[in-house]
């Protein structure tokens, strides 16, 4: 079964995008917060990582950045989740490694199918 980290400050996305992933088949692992989304990261090393970008103790850049600068994590497809749809936010994804980059508010439909057009399910 295919691991999927979900690492967001809000509560509501987690659950939601938890249910419907489970439900697709994937295994779903939760952190509130960058630092410990960075940390479950390098412990379960998930298939997949759902990434919020503004978030407390360290934002979804930063933890992108580290993540793929890394060569143990590196191959790791990031979707980067945020409220922030501006141009140079999308820039400042790419720069650090996102694989995709989807705002908020979106459709859960639209999460699966780039979930699943990186795991193959």
């Amino acid at each position: 079964m295919k691991k999927i980290l979900i690492v967001d400050d809000e509560k509501d996305i987690v659950e939601t995008l938890k249910f419907m992933l489970e439900a697709s088949g994937y295994s779903c692992f939760c952190a509130y917060n960058g630092e410990d989304g960075l940390k479950m990261a390098k412990e379960i090393i998930p298939d997949l990582i759902i990434l919020d970008v503004m978030m407390p103790k360290m934002n979804g850049f930063k933890i992108s950045r580290l993540l793929k600068f890394d060569s143990k994590y590196r191959d790791i497809p990031i979707l980067m989740l945020t409220a922030r749809s501006q141009e140079s936010d999308k820039q400042i994804g790419e720069e650090t490694g996102a694989n995709e980059y989807i705002t908020k508010p979106f459709e859960i439909d639209d999460v699966l199918n780039r979930v699943a057009k990186y795991l193959g399910n």
